[in-house]
């Protein structure tokens, strides 16, 4: 969240490869916490993380190449932001205003020819998150929880990604897509 630091990482990438093709914007703050018991830091801690995070890198991409040359970013979200999730209040804020965000960029910067997509995950299996945040005996096995009857795969977000930055969604912009089996 450091404006010089993810300058400098924007011109290395740049130096080191010569152009950015994607920029896929990851950042993910969260832990569990019922709304009565989330303190201000908390919940400022984690908003930053994923909107000022997503905010800063995308506009030194943008500046630094994407105007003038094309590109697409990718910015994952959550499902989480779409209805309501116990103890997730900040994280569900959070990725709601990535969410906008993805919209507002997509308008400003399509006629630049730089496509904004969001993909927010449901529950992947194996990750980090999925592992912290999983309160013994809260969540159903998998194949109770989607009408796939399984739990999402690393792989299920990264193939959504790899189609989201290909030609092949050319005419895709501005929306986040759902990755949750249903």
């Amino acid at each position: 969240r450091d404006e010089k630091s993810i300058d400098a990482a924007v011109d290395k990438c740049l130096e080191q490869f010569g152009r950015i093709d994607v920029l896929v914007n990851g950042a993910a703050g969260n832990f569990l916490c019922p709304i009565e018991k989330l303190s201000k830091n908390g919940f400022s801690t984690v908003y930053n993380i994923d909107t000022m995070g997503t905010f800063l890198v995308s506009k030194a991409v943008y500046t630094k190449y994407f105007k003038a040359n094309g590109g697409v970013i990718i910015n994952i979200s959550a499902f989480l932001s779409l209805g309501g999730t116990a103890m997730q209040l900040h994280a569900g804020s959070a990725k709601a205003a990535v969410d906008a965000m993805t919209r507002h960029m997509a308008v400003e910067w399509g006629p630049s020819n730089v496509r904004v997509m969001g993909v927010a995950p449901g529950f992947i299996a194996d990750t980090e998150g999925f592992e912290r945040l999983s309160m013994p005996g809260a969540l159903l096995p998998g194949d109770k929880v989607t009408p796939l009857q399984r739990w999402g795969k690393k792989a299920d977000i990264g193939a959504t990604c790899v189609f989201l930055a290909s030609d092949a969604a050319s005419f895709i912009t501005g929306q986040t897509w759902i990755v949750d089996g249903g």
